[in-house]
């Protein structure tokens, strides 16, 4: 049974994958088609075709990666200044200029005459920004939506007022999380143990302060540092006031943070219950988990050290970046896991398959060929020189040959493969594990 739910598990998530891949693509086919671009391909996966059909100039089909996915727009690669499109020629100078010219001639293959005027390049400027800027922004809306599902019919965890745990004693961050890290002679007695805290205690106020969520309580314990603490707390329906000092130790900064911080201790942790969230409530989580990602873009070089080396054999860290492969191994698992329930299950699914449209996007926004940011960068300078020269009275300045930019796109989609079999080798070899066993 737990083989079949690991099973059934990966597929859906493949499939989530699958259709997001595709409804991206629709994102830039949609608007390409409207504005009157000419679509020959698309596709969902990359390498050979296993189903195919043609639909008016437009050929439909699945490849056998599923990988990714692409859609064809004739034009992309702008020809020369001055040069025919329709007749690109091949290139025999140097190198760099060989790579180039050779580029536009495969791009050029297949134009026929009557398409003048349909090629992505003749297009104005904001047209082609909406046709690559429509991609990521589907994966954007397909994140929102189903965290909107997620935290609006399900619910999303929520500290309550109440003590889950106790701490016996103070363990700084930097060791906590080493899992055979237990309480030693050496280490102090934390201050809810001194104070006498148990478990169920239901904290009403602390130094007079009154408590009504646990993020109230949160940063009234980190500010207190070290000093004297006077807690109300509800016990077996009494109320009883706990008194103790607080003590200075190190703590992550915040939940998905790296950054450890001194502050004020107690020890305690709360109870965690699921509760259902109102429309602002998505929209304030939509805008954390955009920035969390963002940073954690800006510290994917540093993570995916630490990848290379779990490969050889080192510790792999739970929050370390993951590729296809490890998420869809992590699906399996959650979905095969009888300690939680079906609904928990289904919820850790949806979110990772949001979590993964949210990274897609804002990855596919980075200003950099292949990227879609990097045609969206190109359009978006279109119209910034073309807007100086008409208001400066100078002729227009025609289109942004981005073709010149193909070594530097070339090196970037190199890094990016480099990238992405050094995460499957790593979810393989050394995969994240959520739960033990």
């Amino acid at each position: 049974m737990s083989a079949l739910l690991t099973f059934v598990g990966v597929v859906l998530f493949v499939i989530g994958i699958l259709v997001s891949v595709a409804l991206h693509e629709m994102g830039h086919m949609l608007p390409a088609k409207a504005f009157g671009m000419k679509v020959t391909q698309f596709f969902v996966g990359f390498g050979k075709t296993v189903w195919s059909t043609k639909r008016g100039e437009t050929e439909y089909g699945f490849k056998a990666i599923p990988a990714g996915g692409f859609v064809r727009i004739i034009g992309m690669m702008p020809p020369a200044k001055g040069q025919d499109p329709t007749k690109v020629r091949k290139a025999n100078t140097g190198p760099i200029q060989s790579l180039v010219e050779n580029a536009r001639t495969a791009e050029y293959e297949t134009i026929d005459p009557v398409d003048n005027g349909r090629l992505f390049y003749q297009k104005v400027w904001w047209k082609k920004l909406i046709v690559m800027a429509s991609g990521p922004l589907v994966n954007v809306a397909i994140a929102f939506f189903l965290f909107a599902g997620l935290f609006m019919f399900y619910g999303a965890n929520v500290a309550q007022t109440t003590v889950a745990t106790v701490t016996d004693c103070v363990i700084p961050a930097s060791e906590a999380a080493k899992p055979d890290r237990k309480c030693t002679d050496a280490d102090k007695v934390s201050p809810a143990k001194a104070a006498g805290f148990h478990v169920g205690d239901k904290i009403l106020s602390f130094n007079g302060t009154a408590i009504s969520s646990w993020d109230d309580l949160t940063p009234l314990i980190r500010s207190n540092t070290d000093k004297p603490a006077t807690i109300v707390v509800e016990r077996d329906g009494k109320q009883q006031t706990l008194t103790t000092n607080t003590i200075l130790n190190q703590v992550v900064e915040k939940a998905g943070s790296d950054k450890l911080v001194s502050v004020g201790f107690l020890g305690v942790s709360p109870e965690q219950k699921v509760v259902r969230q109102d429309f602002g409530f998505v929209v304030d989580k939509m805008g954390e988990l955009t920035v969390a990602t963002v940073k954690a873009l800006g510290n994917f070089p540093e993570k995916l050290v630490g990848v290379a080396k779990s490969i050889v054999g080192g510790d792999r860290d739970e929050n370390s970046p993951m590729s296809v492969v490890g998420a869809s191994r992590v699906a399996g698992e959650v979905a095969s896991n009888q300690d939680l329930t079906p609904g928990a299950r289904i919820a850790f699914l949806v979110s990772l398959l949001a979590s993964l449209n949210l990274f897609l996007a804002l990855f596919n926004f980075i200003p950099l060929l292949p990227l879609d940011g990097g045609h969206m960068i190109g359009a978006i300078w279109e119209g910034i020189r073309r807007g100086f020269a008409k208001l400066l009275g100078r002729p227009d300045p025609g289109y942004v040959d981005v073709a010149k930019l193909l070594p530097i796109a070339y090196v970037a989609a190199s890094v990016i493969v480099v990238m992405g079999v050094l995460l499957v080798v790593a979810d393989i070899v050394n995969p994240i594990k959520l739960f033990n066993g």
